[in-house]
């Protein structure tokens, strides 16, 4: 009998907050933003794409993805009008999306980035297969992060080669830079 009253009365084990594993803080500023939470278990909650202006489904690439925004848009200075988001492209005849493109105000694209969920690390192959989407659109700046890690460089077409920076440059810096390298 003690031992019934003692499992009736044990504490149970503290239970993960699932949100702190698949939507952990991230290498970018806290930002506001608005989610819808779903009430049902089924129901998934929505985060507020300030690009695409709508409520997105929110999964931990689309936390990422949300970060990312928000940090070029306030902090790198990035016009919202001059980014897009889940472009479609053609890679080898496969229908590919890109997470995210910057243009220039003459709407060349600048910068792609690609956004992963916190739990993929950013490998060699990772790299280079997300790389591979900017055959196709040719812009002259790569980002790739898991929200943990940030990796920006310039990609130099004609050498095959790229060139690492400590942090993602101004967007005005980049639109100098790009102009600079073309003449």
């Amino acid at each position: 009998m003690l031992h019934l009253f003692l499992l009736l009365n044990k504490t149970p084990a503290p239970v993960p907050d699932l949100r702190s594993i698949y939507f952990p803080k991230l290498s970018f500023p806290d930002y506001n933003f608005k989610v819808q939470n779903g009430s049902l278990p089924k129901q998934t909650s929505k985060i507020f794409d300030i690009v695409r202006k709508k409520y997105v489904i929110l999964t931990p690439e689309e936390w990422v993805r949300q970060h990312l925004l928000h940090f070029l848009v306030n902090e790198k200075k990035f016009p919202a009008s001059l980014l897009s988001v889940e472009k479609k492209l053609l890679v080898n005849n496969l229908k590919k999306r890109t997470d995210v493109v910057a243009y220039s105000s003459g709407l060349k694209p600048l910068m792609i980035a690609e956004c992963k969920a916190p739990a993929i690390k950013i490998s060699q192959h990772t790299f280079d297969q997300a790389a591979r989407y900017n055959l196709t659109i040719g812009a002259s700046y790569f980002l790739i992060t898991n929200g943990l890690e940030i990796i920006f460089c310039r990609i130099d077409h004609k050498n095959n080669s790229y060139k690492f920076f400590p942090e993602v440059p101004h967007y005005k810096s980049l639109l100098e830079s790009d102009e600079a390298l073309k003449q």
